[in-house]
């Protein structure tokens, strides 16, 4: 069965249906904008029409004469005590961070900035009101080309300049080995600007009891958000109670500290009543932190067999107007990954963000290493094709064999464990490699105007967001530990309290499984709380693919704590010494003998504390903090095959395969949706999605007839399975998988146009690759 293991099993590696799931799926839960309290007011923003502007005047007098409007500010208003959101990862020394209020004063840099907002006794009354709020601008000169910007005599967004920072790394002598290399392959590849859409919407509440605040927020990180808006508003801290409810997706949209989390704040505390803003899908897609849109030079130097000697990528980032949250850091993370699953001899990699008239971009699914697995998987393929070779022998020549691991990469990292041959062999079986290139053959020898496709994806990522040392390293603001409690009721059920923060990844099914293993109780008995900083005190919360491999650790290490305090009292109820007891079958039993204790009974004799050792206290509870001493390393191959119309571009895939190695499994079933729904993201960023500005910089894909997002008739059956390397990092032996499919599927889809393509001449197709762009290259290449 589904619902349960079969008798003797284990809970963990069970494909246990999602026990969040009863009340998620069918709405009978609680979400920030479903949240009603006495009295509560409602607000709704002004944002500024323009890319660039000076704001010479607000006037709000007239707003505030409408009907039901309770109250009217503008920047200026708020000036004194908005203070300046955030950005924690200064990346190097002399990085330029400017200001960032929350709501405009004296000057807007994108279109959407917030300049003025009404508050009023319902949504509709507030939105009408915005209309009466006059404000002049005075235009300055939208900044939206990366390379434009760079230029000394151009237009600024800031005084400081566009070059927020320049980071540098290299190993090796790079120079030497392109010198001397028989082989160089150089492209240029875009990442163009994405736009997250979670099912839910960004909502806000907040309150206000005296000198004490609850704020509400469909968020991904509530501990860090109360760490930094108690920094931000002079809230102090444990006056500031953050929670997010069940929330409906993020991806990184919701890794964030918002403009509208910090001016609810303070609208609570001016007017002392409760309120609420919930963004619309338009305002969504303008003011939502927006994805990628990196500009990557990137060459490979070779020998003739096209074994890899050295890596060069030149790299530029738009951090957009400002810098947020973690905005600096995503094309740093992957600075680590470029290199991919190949051995080489040098490296070197140059990082330049650049300031624009945009939205700041920010974490988006991968966070930089989908963009640089992208390059370099591409890249693989044209060295391939530079020296007609199958991609795949291209790759094997390359990669670190299975027997080779553990393995230090030319960029620093050690990949503790991994096993690309058997990955790839067991995908090649599945996709019938062989003879979809004999069918490739057999269509361009007839010249078949729609010609076949075969795109390669062999990748790996650093997830698990840790260790806290080496964040540090990074100039990381935080660490990368994660907390959890484990509270042994007197009935012998269990709670569980996780500093982990789910938003659909099925955290109380996993968590529950693992406890259930490690305490020998049943699966149902099992409860997890998060979410809340006044029950969940502690923790680090939920991005890139940490949850389990940080935060599941710490699960089970506080398991271990509670056994090995009821072994103690155990020992003492049986009269042996706790160096006789053993641990099996959920009782603690005298080795050699049939006398024994349940986990239950120990832990009501526990509560009921009648006869416990001296100096033994009364509770089996436990905590634990993880702090993993190193990433972890899923990896995995994905082939794609596609028909290209090259008369209309039109591009169909036929068909995908994904054999992932994500360690050990917790839930076949939640690894399975986790996979599904990443191959849908980046198949979305290689066909369908782009953030699209005007020249004036103005947002023209602000709404979803605009912004084309993938519904499931636009998607292929995938064929999915899995090889499992247990992690040597932690003692799951698991590994991240939440972003693993939306970091391989864009590489893969991409290089099977590309392929199809090769015989018009034409080695790259911008994405994302509709079929406009694919019949212009067609048509480019052989005109």
């Amino acid at each position: 069965m589904l619902s349960e293991p079969a008798p003797g099993r284990h809970e963990v590696g069970a494909a246990r249906r999602r026990k969040e799931d009863a009340r998620l799926v069918t709405g009978r839960t609680q979400w920030t904008d479903n949240i009603q309290l006495p009295g509560m007011l409602y607000v709704a923003f002004l944002r500024s029409p323009m890319a660039h502007a000076r704001v010479t005047r607000v006037d709000t007098s007239a707003a505030r004469s409408r009907p039901g409007v309770v109250a009217a500010f503008s920047g200026r208003d708020l000036a004194g005590e908005q203070g300046s959101l955030p950005c924690a990862w200064p990346v190097t020394e002399d990085i330029v961070i400017p200001d960032h209020p929350p709501m405009a004063v004296d000057e807007v840099r994108y279109a959407g900035e917030a300049v003025a907002c009404v508050v009023a006794t319902d949504r509709y009354k507030a939105t009408d009101a915005l209309e009466a709020i006059e404000i002049d601008y005075e235009p300055l000169p939208a900044v939206l080309d990366m390379t434009e910007a760079l230029k000394e005599d151009g237009p600024k967004v800031h005084e400081e300049g566009n070059r927020a920072f320049v980071w540098k790394f290299a190993q090796g002598d790079i120079d030497a080995t392109f010198r001397d290399a028989p082989v160089i392959v150089e492209r240029t590849f875009v990442q163009q600007r994405l736009i997250p859409s979670a099912m839910e919407p960004r909502a806000v509440v907040a309150q206000t009891d005296g000198d004490s605040f609850t704020l509400h927020s469909s968020t991904q990180i509530p501990h860090i958000l109360r760490i930094m808006l108690a920094q931000v508003t002079g809230i102090p801290e444990h006056k500031l109670r953050v929670v997010a409810p069940d929330v409906g997706g993020g991806f990184g949209s919701k890794l964030q500290v918002t403009a509208e989390e910090v001016l609810l704040l303070l609208l609570t505390r001016r007017l002392g009543k409760p309120v609420k803003w919930t963004e619309s899908r338009s305002e969504g897609n303008l003011t939502v932190h927006h994805g990628r849109d990196q500009l990557q030079r990137i060459s490979v130097a070779a020998d003739a067999e096209g074994r890899l000697r050295g890596l060069r990528v030149d790299l530029l980032a738009d951090m957009g107007a400002y810098l947020m949250l973690i905005t600096p850091g995503i094309p740093i993370l992957g600075a680590f990954m470029y290199n991919g699953i190949y051995k080489m001899d040098a490296y070197d990699f140059t990082c330049t963000g650049v300031f624009t008239t945009k939205m700041p971009t920010d974490a988006y699914r991968g966070a930089g290493r989908p963009e640089a697995t992208f390059a370099i998987e591409r890249i693989m393929d044209e060295l391939a094709a530079e020296l007609s070779l199958d991609p795949i022998e291209v790759r094997r020549r390359n990669w670190i064999a299975h027997e080779e691991f553990p393995y230090t990469t030319i960029a620093g990292l050690t990949y503790d464990s991994g096993n690309y041959e058997a990955a790839t062999d067991k995908a090649l079986s599945l996709f019938g490699y062989d003879k979809l290139r004999a069918e490739q053959a057999d269509r361009r020898d007839r010249g078949d105007t729609v010609q076949l496709g075969i795109g390669v994806s062999t990748f790996t990522e650093m997830c698990g967001l840790a260790p806290s040392r080496v964040l540090g390293s990074l100039s990381y603001g935080a660490g990368g530990w994660e907390h959890a409690s484990v509270r042994m009721l007197p009935t012998g059920k269990v709670e569980v309290v996780t500093g982990t923060s789910p938003h659909g990844q099925g955290h109380e099914t996993a968590w529950s499984q693992i406890v259930a293993d490690a305490l020998s109780v049943p699966f149902e008995d099992v409860s997890v709380l998060h979410g809340d900083t006044s029950i969940s005190h502690k923790g680090m919360d939920t991005y890139g693919s940490r949850s389990l491999v940080v935060g599941g650790v710490a699960v089970l290490q506080a398991c271990d704590k509670v056994r090995e305090k009821a072994k103690v009292i155990a020992a003492h109820l049986l009269e042996a010494s706790a160096d006789d007891i053993e641990f099996a079958g959920g009782s603690f039993k005298v080795r050699g003998t049939g006398s024994g204790r349940t986990i239950q009974e120990v832990a009501l004799a526990t509560f009921a504390a009648h006869d416990l050792p001296d100096g033994v206290e009364a509770s089996l509870d436990s905590d634990a903090t993880y702090d993993p001493d190193n990433f972890s390393f899923p990896h995995g191959t994905h082939l794609c095959a596609v028909e290209v119309d090259t008369e209309t571009g039109a591009t169909k895939i036929r068909s995908y395969v994904a054999v992932d190695d994500v360690g050990n499994v917790v839930n076949p079933l939640i690894v399975e949706g986790q996979v599904h729904g990443g191959l849908a993201q980046g198949i979305a960023q290689a066909l369908f999605e782009e953030a699209v500005y005007d020249t004036e910089g103005n947002l023209l894909t602000t709404t979803m007839a605009d912004y084309l997002l993938p519904s499931a008739s636009d998607l292929p059956d995938f064929v999915t399975d899995r090889t499992e390397t247990a992690a040597t990092s932690n003692p799951l032996g698991v590994k991240g998988v939440g972003e693993a499919g939306t970091i391989a599927s864009t590489p893969a889809v991409v290089n099977a146009i590309v392929d199809a393509l090769r015989p018009y001449g034409v080695n790259d197709v911008r994405m994302p690759c509709s079929p406009e762009r694919v019949w212009r290259a067609v048509q480019g290449a052989t005109s």
